[in-house]
């Protein structure tokens, strides 16, 4: 099985957000590999990997770093394979990481998505590969109607609940 997303991170420290974008990917049956990558420590082995990434079929980057927040903009600016950022809330309340992300320079973009907001990386990771895939846009389309289905149950529970003035 050949990954079609990348999973990078700064740290391990940030697996428990990223982790969210992992069991996205996992449920709508996407081909991913995740790995830990340091802009400032591995600045290497985070060159090869953004060179290398469309040779190995990679569609999307998904990158996560907290505080400087170099890594997703390095990885943007070695490769055009779409990179979505994901700022990790480590200091600052993650406004560093988010404003670092988000202000890169013409021609280096990087799609952010909220401060920890992993899953909906994933999610906007799939719909970048489900323009040109029938298949992945079902898959896609069964999973929002679900968020629906959700929404409808909340409804019905809170419709349950008692209290004197409760008016519905």
């Amino acid at each position: 099985m050949q990954p079609l997303v990348s999973i990078i991170m700064g740290s391990t420290s940030d697996l428990p957000i990223m982790e969210k974008a992992a069991k996205r990917l996992d449920d709508l049956q996407i081909p991913f590999e995740i790995q830990a990558l340091s802009a400032h420590r591995t600045p290497a082995e985070v060159e090869a990997f953004a060179k290398n990434a469309k040779a190995k079929g990679i569609k999307v980057i998904i990158a996560a770093a907290g505080m400087a927040a170099h890594l997703c903009g390095v990885i943007a600016s070695m490769t055009s394979i779409p990179v979505i950022g994901v700022p990790i809330k480590s200091t600052l309340e993650g406004m560093d990481a988010l404003l670092a992300i988000v202000q890169m320079p013409p021609g280096i973009p990087v799609a952010t998505v909220g401060i920890n907001a992993a899953e909906n990386a994933a999610i906007l990771a799939v719909q970048m590969m489900a323009t040109n895939d029938t298949e992945l846009y079902n898959k896609l389309e069964a999973y929002k109607e679900s968020l629906k289905e959700k929404v409808v149950n909340a409804n019905k529970a809170l419709s349950e609940l008692s209290y004197k003035f409760k008016t519905n």
